[in-house]
């Protein structure tokens, strides 16, 4: 008998739309002779299951879907959203009360990556290295001038828990801080203002494929505009090249790291995580565990370069989900 999965897509934040189109993705990739597949739209105004351009109420009691008179229950859940509920822990806690196997990280993971903050001083004793940063929340009093004695320009100041690059700037001179800050306020109450890294960009995707942990071919990121932001990302404004170019010992030493990464955090499911050389050593950014799944989208397009089609990547994902069970 076919297992009942649920493409969860779409979220609270502004990277909802981008999330649709991965949700999508899945659903055309994914087998529909081994799965039944339900295209679930997790959205601020209503849960619905769309099946034939028809809506069906998601019952948040116990995350089922009655269609024609038939209460559909779900052996997993493929976790496609990014930014909240989907990427932040939300859900992750969500189908762990529920008994529901998924296919992204626990909730903790999930939350702590989603933070910035948290994340970069989790791993600080770990011996991973990131840029100097500067901390600042909502309604706090805005020094430009410790700013810059902190992290100097040009520096970026962006939203502590957002995707996609929403509420990122690149900052040059002092007075352009408070405006910059007013964006990331417009995406997040919490923000992290970062020195400039000047070096070359990479980007590591981690996944977990039958049973062995794997490191996918790096890609180098180089961008048309002043940094990697939200048309560079899905415009077409810049160049992602698999496998990147750079040495050996850099590739080497970057999937090591990431791996570790991985392994530190005790994660499940995807990652993606975001690095700079500077002097031959990887500084860590970020670290995505909900990314983008189109055929374009980097951690996919890694996979191409594995071997590993969208199809085997997405059907791995549940299976992986499915082996770990409903132990959570």
């Amino acid at each position: 008998m076919k297992k009942n999965i649920g493409i969860a897509m779409g979220g609270y934040s502004s990277e909802y739309q981008i999330s649709l189109k991965s949700g999508q993705v899945v659903c055309d990739h994914l087998s529909d002779e081994l799965y039944e597949i339900y295209p679930l739209h997790i959205l601020k105004d209503k849960w619905v299951c769309v099946v034939d351009n028809k809506e069906y109420p998601i019952n948040r009691g116990d995350f089922t879907v009655t269609i024609n008179d038939q209460t559909i229950s779900f052996d997993c859940i493929f976790n496609a959203i990014h930014g909240t509920p989907g990427e932040d822990g939300h859900l992750q806690g969500y189908l762990a009360m529920l008994n529901i196997p998924h296919t992204s990280c626990a909730m903790y993971q999930a939350a702590l990556t989603f933070n910035k903050r948290d994340l970069l001083a989790t791993l600080k004793p770990f011996g991973i290295k990131s840029a100097a940063s500067y901390y600042l929340n909502k309604g706090q009093n805005i020094d430009t001038k410790l700013i810059c004695e902190k992290v100097g320009l040009p520096c970026f100041v962006k939203a502590n828990k957002a995707g996609s690059s929403f509420g990122v700037t690149k900052v040059y001179k002092e007075e352009e801080l408070t405006q910059a800050i007013e964006v990331s306020l417009k995406e997040d109450d919490e923000i992290i203002i970062e020195s400039f890294l000047d070096g070359t960009e990479v980007s590591v995707g981690v996944i977990r494929y039958k049973g062995q942990l794997k490191v996918l071919p790096i890609t180098e990121i180089v961008s048309e505009n002043d940094f990697f932001d939200y048309q560079a990302k899905y415009e077409g404004k810049s160049q992602e090249i698999t496998p990147a170019r750079i040495s050996e010992q850099m590739a080497e030493t970057v999937s090591q790291i990431a791996k570790n990464i991985y392994e530190v955090l005790n994660m499940q499911g995807f990652s993606r995580s975001e690095f700079i050389f500077v002097d031959g050593y990887p500084y860590l950014l970020e670290m995505n565990t909900i990314p983008g799944l189109t055929a374009e989208s980097i951690l996919p397009q890694q996979a191409a370069k594995a071997g590993i089609s969208l199809e085997d990547l997405f059907g791995n994902a549940v299976e992986e989900a499915l082996k770990i069970g409903r132990k959570f």
